[in-house]
């Protein structure tokens, strides 16, 4: 086989391998240094000790120099490298900061608070219990960029308060989980900052980029709701007095003050100093970690154990995020090195492609991975494939990743493997089916395409922000 076939083999078993469900990380690395190994494979280099070693040596030696001839193949280098250089990434060091300020916001009752003000101040707008939900899911959902995190808590909070009102059952099930995908595209995104690292992209142009279509999604969702909830009132009927009481305009207004603001300002801090260049994202970041702390210590919420528990899962996930792309480098090196990249390239061009048309299939290729895969998987394994082919087409990386953001928030909801109805289904009453779900969340799914077709039609709806900004 030629090294391009090799390549082109490694590629497809690797697919094949995840889809028996092998940890993504380490099978990257295991394919990696497996194929690396036959890559970077020179006997006369390898064994150079050894085949001089005098014949009268004894067997220890000749045993260890042999080991020391076998990890004396430059794919070990490379992981070396590889390894120290993603520890070593500035970019990523934000992401371990941002999710302890998610963690220790979503522990403090702070999201309990927001929402249950925010359901009271829109008691009067159709549908308000899912406007209320929305804009609660929006807000911490940009302070969070979980989406697990996300619908499991806004799923025990605002969804059952949804039911008790009888709301239609689809309809609450897509508020949230459509709500909860939210944080993978409004800024400060965990999911932003890894394409960044991956594409080289500014961190700091992709959060200005990514602010209008962020914006303009969730007024997308909110026109539904409303729209919906005016058309059809049976799907969201209007609170009654003993569900949302009336509160005095003063009691509201110290409610909001003592919910809505303090959150919302330790957003736009971060965010905002992000965006002027008053800090990097890891300064930002550890200012909302410690951000994040003082608002657990005002609301009487912090505890050693939620503090534990916030540092645990930190550390857990910064683990997966930074082995992702420990075996991604490694892989793509490999696969880079044994020509496959340039298999791909001629493949694209052989088919004569309009960069309309290579925009259509780059993003069908992903709205299909994100059936099986997460979110960072699809970053850090596939998007680096097409990468290199933007230029060709003449597609900006900044807009392309907007487009990819957006086109994730359908991997959460479309069935059959729509993860955010399965964290909603896990913590929902019996009564609720998966499949009530599922129904509730296609209108979500049809508004995201809606929003990735204005964004397409309306470049400057990413490039606005950031050329205005930064300028061009």
């Amino acid at each position: 086989m030629t090294d391009p076939q090799v390549a082109m083999l490694m590629l497809g078993l690797f697919i094949f391998i995840i889809f028996l469900g092998f940890p993504i990380a380490f099978t990257l690395m295991a394919m990696g240094i497996g194929f690396g190994y036959y890559a970077y494979y020179e006997p006369s280099r390898m064994w150079r000790a050894f085949n001089r070693l005098d014949e009268n040596a004894g067997g220890w030696d000749s045993t260890s120099l042999w080991v020391e001839g076998f990890f004396n193949n430059r794919i070990f280098d490379l992981f070396v490298n590889q390894t120290y250089s993603v520890m070593a990434n500035d970019v990523l060091t934000a992401i371990p900061l941002f999710l302890f300020m998610g963690y220790i916001v979503e522990r403090a009752n702070i999201v309990d608070r927001l929402f249950s003000t925010l359901n009271v101040a829109s008691k009067n707008v159709p549908g308000s219990m899912g406007v209320a939900a929305l804009i609660t899911c929006g807000l911490f959902a940009t302070a969070t960029g979980i989406v697990g995190a996300v619908v499991t808590l806004m799923g025990l909070l605002a969804f059952p308060a949804m039911l008790k009102a009888r709301y239609n059952h689809s309809f609450a099930s897509g508020i949230i989980c459509a709500g909860g995908t939210l944080g993978i595209l409004i800024p400060p995104s965990i999911m932003l900052i890894v394409y960044a690292a991956t594409s080289g992209v500014s961190i700091v142009r992709l959060y200005a980029g990514a602010l209008i279509p962020g914006f303009l999604l969730l007024g997308l969702y909110l026109a539904y709701v409303v729209i919906r909830s005016i058309l059809q009132p049976s799907v969201a009927p209007k609170p009654t007095a003993e569900e949302v009481p009336d509160v005095p305009f003063l009691k509201l207004a110290f409610m909001i003050m003592t919910s809505f603001f303090p959150l919302a300002f330790l957003i736009l801090a971060v965010l905002g100093s992000i965006l002027f260049g008053l800090a990097t994202p890891s300064e930002a970041a550890s200012i909302g970690a410690l951000g994040g702390l003082v608002l657990a210590v005002a609301y009487r919420a912090l505890t050693w154990d939620r503090i534990r528990q916030s540092v645990y899962l930190t550390i857990r996930t910064s683990a997966m995020v930074c082995w992702l792309f420990v075996g991604s480098y490694t892989f793509a090196s490999v696969f880079a090195y044994l020509g496959g990249e340039q298999v791909i390239s001629s493949f694209v061009q052989g088919l004569d492609l309009t960069p309309l048309q290579f925009l259509l299939l780059a993003q069908l290729i992903i709205f299909l991975l994100g059936w099986p895969l997460e979110w960072s998987e699809i970053i850090v394994i596939f998007v680096p494939i097409f990468l290199p082919l933007l230029p060709m087409f003449g597609i900006d990386p900044l807009f392309f990743g907007i487009l990819v953001a957006l086109n994730l928030q359908t991997a959460f909801l479309t069935p059959p493997m729509a993860m955010s109805a399965y964290y909603l289904k896990g913590i929902a009453p019996p009564y609720v089916q998966l499949t009530e779900i599922f129904r509730g969340m296609l209108p979500f799914v049809g508004l995201v395409l809606l929003s990735m077709v204005l964004v397409y039609m309306f470049p400057q709806l990413v490039f606005y922000l950031p050329d205005q900004v930064y300028g061009r």
